[in-house]
């Protein structure tokens, strides 16, 4: 497929136009590895800050704020978004820190603290946790660009950075750039959709599907066009899209995203193993696995044994930390066959003992899940077949409500 470019007229003061950039265009190369099942001629898949011709233009002369960590790379060098900028004289102002911090080394959860970029000098302020000078930050700038890598869960706070960063700019009338980059889950839709604000938090923060199937610009275009915005604003969005994408391609992060996530098995895993984190059962953080081992200091769980420890990201937070932990061993698993189920945590809890102490965290759990249904469903011993009938209807609604903000070919 090639994407044919579209005129774009984009004016900093003006409204904003999605921009569909052609690859057969392109001259700059990427080493990112991408594997594609829908196309069988391979074309080069390139993301929104690879295709630094759209955008370089628009930052002359302009004072620029950016939200972005590790994942912001440009081109086959892998040279940090940040780095490329001054390298071509613009005048980057900060950089907004996510969840994990500029660098990805914080650990989940942890404070970010507002510091100064060692290597360039540049302030460091993060939206994690609030930023009480946040509305003083982004006025000083002209264009804010956003380029953080998403891993398609809705319990993946970066995608709650995104909305934040939209709200300063609707505010303050700033227009915001989206670096787009893949969805490395997004060929699936799936899970309960959370419609019910009292489930909302950091890790719930926007009324879709658990697993979203979305990519960071379709997500903004959502947040505009559903009005989820205070006060009714829109932000001014320029989207470059990424080209040769489609929501069938399969795509292998070239960078860590978090600490947690090393490497693609543990990202397919992610969406289905997360909500364990709401239990005392380890999902391999302290180990050189996170996120592809399950156990619990217990034999009934099963033969594999590990026993977390201490590992840079994941020293405060180790669930089963210094003990043996028995369970399941997913280390092996194809990630393009792995999908979101719910089969491990059901499983999981048939064979505790004590069921009662399972749900340790109870509240934090109907948070990951978007509801306290799906933890009373279990509880009551229904089937995963069950359990995904109860929220069919609305993940219905959600895929169709999806359709419209698509950038790219779907999967289905």
């Amino acid at each position: 497929m090639i994407y044919a470019r579209l005129l774009i007229i984009f004016l900093l003061g003006g409204l904003y136009q999605v921009s569909c950039s052609s690859g057969a265009s392109k001259q700059s190369a990427s080493s990112l590895e991408s594997r594609d099942s829908v196309q069988s001629e391979v074309q080069q898949l390139l993301t929104g800050a690879d295709q630094t011709e759209d955008y370089l233009p628009l930052l002359q002369g302009k004072k620029v704020g950016l939200m972005a960590n590790q994942t912001s790379i440009v081109g086959d060098t892998s040279t940090h978004l940040v780095d490329f900028l001054l390298a071509h004289k613009v005048d980057v102002k900060f950089v907004f820190a996510p969840e994990h911090g500029f660098r990805g080394q914080v650990e989940r959860g942890e404070k970010v603290d507002n510091e100064v970029d060692s290597k360039t000098g540049i302030p460091l302020p993060t939206l994690y946790g609030g930023n009480d000078k946040q509305d003083e930050i982004v006025q000083s700038i002209d264009v804010m660009i956003f380029d953080l890598q998403d891993v398609g869960a809705r319990f993946y706070t970066y995608i709650t950075s995104l909305h934040r960063v939209m709200e300063l700019c609707a505010k303050h009338n700033k227009p915001l750039i989206v670096l787009d980059r893949p969805n490395p889950c997004g060929d699936q839709v799936d899970g309960p959709v959370r419609s019910d604000d009292r489930f909302k938090a950091n890790i719930s923060f926007h009324k879709i599907a658990m697993i979203h199937g979305l990519t960071i610009g379709e997500l903004a275009q959502m947040i505009n066009g559903e009005g989820w915005l205070e006060e009714g604003r829109q932000c001014k969005l320029h989207i470059i899209p990424v080209a040769h994408y489609t929501h069938s391609t399969r795509y292998v992060l070239p960078v860590v995203p978090s600490p947690s996530l090393p490497n693609d098995v543990s990202i397919r895993l992610y969406s289905s193993l997360c909500l364990f984190e709401a239990t005392d059962f380890s999902v391999g953080r302290g180990t050189d696995w996170p996120f592809q081992v399950v156990g619990y200091p217990d034999p009934v769980f099963g033969d594999f044994k590990f026993t977390p420890g201490e590992k840079s990201g994941m020293a405060k937070h180790v669930e089963g930390k210094g003990q043996v932990n028995y369970g399941l061993d997913l280390r092996g698993v194809d990630p393009d066959q792995q999908q979101f189920t719910l089969k491990y945590l059901l499983d999981f809890y048939h064979e505790m003992p004590d069921k009662k102490r399972f749900f340790t965290r109870p509240d934090f759990f109907d948070k990951l899940a978007g509801t306290d249904q799906l933890r009373k469903q279990i509880i009551a011993g229904k089937s995963e077949a069950e359990i995904r009938a109860s929220w069919r209807e609305e993940l219905t609604a959600y895929k169709t409500m999806r359709k419209k903000y698509l950038l790219y070919p779907d999967f289905e």
